[in-house]
């Protein structure tokens, strides 16, 4: 029987309704709409393609969008620059730096400068370490959404084994403390990991996110398993294409024969990553004006 397929696309759809909803609230009660901030350095095009897939959604969820764009030759200072002034503006709750960042800057130097209370993206030092050690704040956007189509999908993760394969700290590193803080025994597996067929074997749960197209076979999985596959990547173009697939990094024809449900490439994963940076702004937002919401609702 083939493994239902677990739509991400439609959920994320659901929650971008919710946080539209909640957006208005917000806009009443604080007497302005939530704003986001995103900043891209250089002209990388899929970049920029990402930054106004983010603005286009962060106007149609009811929020403000901030967009500012530097020069790929403009000095870090100017950025870090710019980062301050966005920390100390209310009208900002969430700041995002579209990675990568020209050679130049420092990443992490940048991370590090936003206010750990707007980093949306949830990647500085400060919003980890609330994340491993159980307090709030902000989890990176793909795990998070990873995570929400799990409890959809399966409910109650206590006492399952889960195998996340990756080790970034983009996925990897914080799905498995979501998935710890879930009641879930897990194993974080990496290109060193010995017999990774064997360990993928054993999961209830298994996330890919290692970045190489379709590494995990079908007949690494135990049947029923549930797959989130993170992974995006495009295959060479066969001849007459214009360009090559997409496909994840779970082989899917094959591990659709064994697994009990699997998002898609596209349209598992990739859709909930937007939805859930528009969920985190809105939070964002209400604890900075000190307003209650029903996080765990969003």
């Amino acid at each position: 029987m083939a493994a239902a397929v677990i739509d991400g696309k439609a959920f994320a759809a659901t929650l971008r309704e919710k946080v539209g909803g909640e957006a208005r609230r917000f806009e009443a009660a604080a007497g302005r709409k939530a704003g986001l901030a995103v900043v891209l350095v250089g002209e990388d095009p899929a970049s920029q393609v990402y930054v106004h897939s983010k603005g286009k959604a962060t106007l149609e969820a009811g929020m403000a969008s901030f967009e500012h764009r530097l020069s790929a030759q403009a000095p870090e200072a100017e950025l870090l620059a710019l980062v301050a002034r966005l920390n100390a503006d209310p009208a900002v709750d969430g700041i995002l730096v579209q990675l990568p960042l020209p050679g130049h800057m420092d990443e992490s130097k940048v991370i590090a400068a936003i206010a750990p209370d707007k980093d949306v993206d949830g990647f500085t030092v400060a919003n980890a370490g609330r994340l491993a050690t159980g307090l709030p704040g902000f989890v990176p956007c793909t795990p998070l959404g990873c995570l929400m189509l799990l409890r959809d999908r399966l409910g109650d993760l206590s006492g399952m084994d889960a195998v996340v394969i990756g080790r970034s700290n983009i996925v990897g590193k914080p799905m498995a403390q979501l998935l710890l803080q879930k009641s879930c025994t897990v194993t974080v597996a990496h290109s060193r990991t010995r017999d990774l067929p064997a360990v993928v074997r054993r999961a209830d749960i298994v996330i890919a996110a290692v970045g190489r197209p379709e590494m995990v076979k079908g007949d690494w999985l135990k049947p029923g398993a549930t797959v989130i596959d993170v992974g995006i990547n495009r295959l060479p173009a066969a001849p007459g294409e214009a360009k090559g697939r997409l496909v994840g990094d779970v082989d899917y024809a094959g591990a659709s024969e064994i697994a009990g449900a699997i998002t898609p490439v596209p349209g598992g994963v990739g859709p909930m990553t937007i939805a859930v940076l528009l969920r985190n702004t809105l939070v964002a937002a209400y604890r900075s004006q000190g307003l209650d919401l029903a996080e765990d609702s969003l």
